[in-house]
């Protein structure tokens, strides 16, 4: 994403999150955490309203937008922040794990974390 603080990368991860977190249930969102690494599952699940009801996938630009608005005043998250964060995160997640959940999850999850590559390899799990 090209920011230039820790505080700039944590705030854009938690927006895109966040955003995802509120189109899932609480029992989905906890399915998708789990194949979450550590420190983004507790990002992921910190100050969660499980009882507020899930809202529907928009279009990716209204994904966007919504993502800017996490901590308005102090967020200068790029249009790319949703592609970037995918990207990431599945560099370090098992692939097969992810897309069996993101299988179970309302329509829009699994485009939610797609990510367009020329090369598969690039986004290849890196840890186990």
């Amino acid at each position: 994403m090209d920011l230039v603080s820790d505080n700039m990368a944590y705030t854009a991860l938690d927006g895109v999150l966040q955003v995802f977190r509120r189109r899932l249930t609480a029992q989905q969102g906890l399915d998708f955490a789990s194949v979450l690494p550590a420190i983004p599952r507790a990002i992921f699940v910190a100050g969660w309203q499980v009882q507020v009801p899930p809202l529907p996938f928009p279009d990716r630009a209204s994904l966007v937008q919504e993502v800017k608005k996490v901590r308005q005043n102090h967020n200068l998250t790029p249009d790319n922040a949703i592609e970037a964060t995918a990207w990431s995160l599945r560099r370090y997640i098992d692939g097969a794990d992810l897309e069996r959940v993101l299988a179970r999850l309302p329509e829009g999850a699994g485009q939610f974390w797609h990510v367009d590559v020329a090369d598969p390899r690039e986004i290849e799990q890196r840890i186990f």
